[in-house]
């Protein structure tokens, strides 16, 4: 902090536009990035919501055929002891064993249809959540496939400015360094304010580079000395002299 607090006036502006030259540059990086990294980040977001719910619809549908099973299962034994029963009906000594073995034989057949009603329902269920599962593999394949279009163009963009842009990061933390922070803070909070980004100015024809209302002379006179920060008062943007602009600033 120390060292901030030695340098002049004019060093603080002239190390302020070499950090809003920079800014800028990456600012137009990210222009040309666009929105592709928010989009590549919301598009994982909805790929890893649609595996947890695959694998949420695929445990289910496991679930639905297991219980299906049971009535397949059902069925079987029920079949199996009417083929029983059928055959010990040859051989009852008595009414009683029939009425007994008949209503055995009833009470299966019954159990049976019910089995079938639960196994067809169940199917149904089984159809119906197969389904979805198709669905949500179609809407999955989809967005992967939109995804690695996305990551494919971004990586072309990082591939062509990423070199720039650490070049770019490193002058804005070299100039960051010596800025001390209460006007480094008051840079932040003008850039942020506007659109472009602009904390610092120039004065071209009297006038501020931000807002382009009319700077007085006495003000003109008083940039062009550097002896200290003066803020245009009509869009509180830091103003510089054509000098500094010049050196900073490419042509």
């Amino acid at each position: 902090m120390a060292k901030a607090t030695e340098i002049s006036v004019e060093e603080k502006l002239r190390q302020l536009y070499a950090l809003q030259k920079a800014d800028t540059k990456i600012d137009e990086i990210e222009i040309l990035k666009g929105e592709l990294p928010i989009e590549v980040s919301d598009l994982e977001d909805e790929i890893t919501g649609l595996e947890t719910r695959l694998k949420n619809l695929n445990e289910t549908a496991k679930d639905i055929e297991k219980e299906g099973q049971k009535f397949l299962t059902r069925i079987s034994e029920g079949e199996a002891l009417i083929k029983k029963y059928t055959k010990q009906l040859d051989d009852v000594k008595n009414n009683r064993e029939f009425d007994a073995l008949s209503k055995e034989l009833e009470m299966q057949k019954l159990e049976i249809q019910l089995a079938e009603k639960k196994a067809r329902e169940n199917a149904e269920k089984v159809n119906a959540k197969n389904a979805v599962i198709k669905e949500v593999k179609d809407k999955y394949k989809a967005k992967k496939a939109n995804l690695d279009l996305k990551k494919d163009e971004l990586k072309s963009i990082v591939a062509k400015t990423e070199k720039d842009e650490k070049a770019l990061r490193k002058i804005a933390a070299t100039a960051e360094a010596v800025i001390d922070p209460r006007l480094l803070n008051a840079y932040h909070r003008i850039r942020n304010n506007y659109r472009n980004g602009l904390a610092l100015v120039a004065i071209e024809r009297d006038s501020c580079g931000g807002c382009f209302n009319q700077i007085p002379p006495q003000i003109q006179l008083e940039v062009s000395q550097r002896k200290k920060i003066i803020a245009c008062e009509h869009c509180g943007r830091i103003l510089v002299d054509n000098e500094i602009a010049g050196v900073t600033v490419e042509a």
